[in-house]
């Protein structure tokens, strides 16, 4: 098996020293608007804070991939491009992108540098795929998390680019790029403001008897006993109430982290390039932990041994986790 690239989240500038020393092999982050996928306050970079964090993991031998992932408003272009060309000054290693604007403008006027399908892009057939490398020169492209194994495994076959897939983190069931339910409540686009629950809407109430209620702008999205753990208001990991069912219940989701320490030996045989660590929004603590586990693990496989990881439940999501589809379609 080749040796995968361990890809992990640079959500801030200390963030991205904690990644580089603890091993990552590429990290990836955005610029501090609503051209990455995470546009959330006190998180990404500033330019000079990315020039600085370019040189040092380069000086570390960590590629830096710069998320310009989100789908720009119809004549609002060019705070992509401005993106995309301090990006370009900065020295970074590749471009994640996910509208086809973007990929064009960058695909001509950087055709050195690599770029890299965005999983926001929903690329899920060897045809789209092959439509992307061929038209833009695409290197890699991001699976989504609605894949089995066996079915990566085929993908790797058909298509002349590198694959990328999550490991760890955010599990995203919901198809990425496609999803409204936060523009619904809130008015701010997970897929073009970069913005998924803004916390500026988001309330915790509390009840008499210390039950809490989780609130996105006007709607209650779950209600917690005292004995519960309660989560970050999603709307897609929400439980609701509905003449189908007698009680609340989770309508799109669970909170549930996608883990895949078992199945790494499965995904590099199956052709797997990189490896993907979801979390830029989460904190240095996470980053270390994770990032230094599976730096471990990959390792630990490529000599020929199983892969250990333990002491990750706890920093899971609602302290569960999951191989969802890519064990099985039937998963839910």
């Amino acid at each position: 098996m080749n040796r995968p690239e361990l890809v992990c989240p640079a959500g801030t500038p200390s963030a991205m020293r904690t990644a580089v020393e603890a091993g990552a092999d590429a990290v990836y982050c955005g610029f501090q608007n609503a051209t990455n996928a995470r546009n959330f306050p006190g998180l990404n970079f500033t330019v000079p804070e990315l020039e600085k964090a370019v040189a040092h993991a380069h000086a570390g031998g960590t590629r830096v991939l710069l998320a310009v992932n989100t789908f720009p408003p119809a004549g609002k272009v060019n705070l992509w491009k401005e993106a995309v060309e301090n990006g370009a000054r900065l020295g970074v290693d590749a471009f994640i992108v996910a509208d086809i604007g973007v990929a064009n403008y960058i695909a001509k006027n950087y055709p050195g540098i690599r770029l890299h399908l965005s999983v926001q892009a929903a690329a899920t057939t060897p045809e789209a795929i092959k439509f992307y490398c061929r038209e833009f020169n695409v290197k890699r492209v991001v699976l989504p998390r609605i894949m089995t194994v066996p079915e990566i495994k085929m993908m790797a076959d058909a298509i002349p680019c590198e694959i990328e897939t999550f490991i760890f983190g955010n599990h995203g069931l919901m198809v990425e790029g496609r999803c409204s339910l936060t523009n619904y409540i809130t008015g701010l686009s997970t897929n073009m403001d970069g913005v998924c629950s803004p916390a500026a809407q988001v309330q915790y109430i509390k009840d008499d008897v210390g039950n809490l209620s989780t609130r996105l702008g006007e709607f209650t999205i779950d209600c917690f006993s005292c004995d519960e753990n309660a989560g970050y208001p999603t709307i897609c990991k929400g439980r609701y109430l509905t003449a189908a069912h007698d009680g609340p219940y989770y309508a799109f989701e669970e909170p549930v982290s996608l883990n895949l320490s078992s199945l790494l030996p499965d995904l590099m045989a199956a052709g797997v390039t990189a490896l993907k660590i979801e979390g830029r929004q989460r904190s240095r603590a996470y980053v270390k932990s994770v990032v230094t586990a599976y730096r471990r693990a990959v390792d630990s496989v490529m000599a020929g041994k199983d892969p250990e990881i333990s002491g990750l439940l706890a920093l899971t999501e609602g302290q569960k986790e999951t191989q969802g589809a890519f064990k099985s379609k039937t998963w839910r």
